[in-house]
């Protein structure tokens, strides 16, 4: 078996806010985008993954989490903790965004 793409779907009740979060606040590529009277939709690439922690965490790398975290905050999320240097050498913040989603930004501090 090859698996060679994890698609992570959040259905939200504010979709205009969910949307610019992600793709315009966090800087994730649209690759695609679909309405109908259905719903809407939009394909996001967020480059690798990492392990997920707690109920659902996406985890996302950046070459400036404190920054990039910063940038967040001023989006709408809010910090629930960090700057920190986990025990594997990275810089970890966490986040709460849109709709109670969490994130963590890290960056590897050995590279």
């Amino acid at each position: 078996m090859s698996i060679n793409e994890l698609r992570l779907v959040l259905t939200v009740d504010d979709f205009a806010r969910a949307t610019t979060f992600f793709r315009d606040a966090l800087g994730l590529k649209q690759l695609a985008a679909w309405e109908s009277d259905g719903g809407r939709a939009v394909l996001l690439d967020a480059g690798h993954a990492r392990r997920v922690a707690g109920q659902v965490r996406i985890a996302f790398r950046s070459s400036d989490s404190e920054s990039a975290a910063n940038t967040l905050v001023k989006a709408g999320a809010t910090i629930v903790a960090g700057p920190l240097i986990t025990p594997w050498r990275d810089r970890n913040v966490r986040l709460l965004g849109p709709e109670g989603i969490q994130l963590t930004l890290f960056t590897p501090l050995e590279e």
